[in-house]
């Protein structure tokens, strides 16, 4: 069977607005945490974020975005998209080919504009140059039609799991032959819709969030975008290669619209099947990106569903703890960061990490430390209990 390859990334976040900038935060345990400063939500002032530093107003200019319409969201995966494809020397003619699939993870979308949605809404606006962008579906739209993307398109929402499915999606799609190469990823921006919703559930941190420890107190949430390229080996033989992406595995434990069941039935699933799927023992697996987003729930949740599956549970961490919770990007993001440790050999640390939760007693890496990485489990686990797995190996 065909190895599906990652011969391009892109990425932009809180620390960083490619791979090598994002790479040397993650060395130097550099958190993008801090006060929100591009963004009015009366929680300023209450709350941190992980809020790219970079204004539309720039983030146009450097795209060279002039027409109108256009949203914070789409200019943030354009960034990234744009980043994939010339890494991946990907040329115009292989962009439009109906060979390219191109998918798309996010939970905002244009609702990034949440008063101007609201203002459409009721009509209190006329002429809106962003009555296209709100619906979810909008950034993949833009994308397409900005790039003249023909081949299979698809936007998927399953929160905070969305990119890490669009990337299994795209993997599928050169498994069985639907296409020859595969754009995946997926992108969030700092929203009122998602701060305010979060926060009416109250797991919002007013400190920088602290994932795997006893006194965590919530997460904090961010925005960025991160784009791979995935081929079939056999399609891209001359071209530099990244890493294999060598299982995934998607599950639900059907438990409740925001948490996890208390024995981790969701993570455990997904965790063994992407084992089963690349075919390696829990005992392979070099690292894990952890989804540790810092609340009660989730990371007692994921020690348990680790705990359950490992032996000795290998080192893991959190890089929420650098980036804020990016949402529908966290599983595209974090899959750069693994594929960052595999192909530089390095494994990135956690931060703010002071006591372990008492019932697990797991500690999560608290030191960069170079290393022989073979295997990398990423997890991306969602609201209604929707969890993914993936596992990037060496080539």
């Amino acid at each position: 069977m065909s190895r599906i390859v990652v011969t391009g990334i892109g990425i932009i976040s809180a620390i960083g607005d490619n791979a090598d900038s994002n790479r040397t935060a993650l060395q130097n345990g550099i958190c993008g945490i801090s006060s929100i400063d591009l963004f009015e939500t009366k929680y300023a002032k209450e709350l941190p974020f992980g809020e790219i530093k970079i204004s539309n107003a720039v983030l146009k200019g450097h795209l060279r975005v002039s027409f109108p319409g256009v949203t914070r969201t789409s200019l943030l995966a354009q960034h990234a998209f744009e980043q994939a494809i010339a890494d991946s020397n990907l040329s115009s003619e292989d962009l439009s080919d109906e060979s390219t699939a191109f998918i798309t993870g996010n939970t905002v979308g244009g609702m990034c504009l949440t008063d101007e949605l609201y203002n459409d809404a009721n009509k209190r606006s006329t002429d809106s140059p962003y009555v296209n962008s709100y619906d979810l579906g909008s950034v993949t739209v833009y994308l397409q039609e900005l790039y003249k993307i023909r081949g299979i398109s698809n936007t998927i929402n399953t929160a905070c799991s969305s990119s890490a499915n669009a990337i299994m999606y795209g993997a599928r799609l050169l498994k069985y032959g639907k296409a020859k190469r595969a754009i995946v990823g997926g992108v969030d921006s700092l929203a009122k819709f998602t701060i305010n919703g979060f926060n009416a559930l109250h797991i919002l941190s007013s400190q920088q969030c602290k994932p795997f420890d006893q006194n965590r107190s919530g997460l904090n949430l961010g925005e960025g975008a991160a784009f791979l390229i995935l081929e079939r080996e056999e399609d891209c033989i001359q071209k530099k290669k990244y890493a294999i992406l060598s299982g995934y595995s998607n599950a639900n434990d059907a438990y409740h619209a925001s948490s996890l069941s208390d024995t981790g039935e969701g993570p455990y699933a997904a965790m063994t099947e992407a084992l089963k799927n690349a075919q390696l023992q829990p005992a392979d697996i070099s690292f894990i990106n952890a989804h540790g987003t810092g609340t009660e729930n989730n990371d007692l949740v994921e020690g348990v569903a680790m705990k359950r599956i490992f032996e000795k549970v290998p080192p893991f961490a959190s890089s929420k703890s650098n980036t804020g919770h990016t949402l529908g990007a966290a599983g595209a993001i974090e899959a750069v960061y693994s594929i960052l440790s595999i192909q530089h050999q390095e494994l990135y640390p956690s931060l703010h990490f002071n006591q372990s939760i008492d019932t697990l007693a797991l500690e999560p890496l608290q030191t960069f430390q170079k290393s022989t990485v073979r295997h990398v489990m990423s997890n991306s686990f969602g609201f209604a209990g929707n969890c993914s797995s993936l596992i990037f190996s060496e080539i």
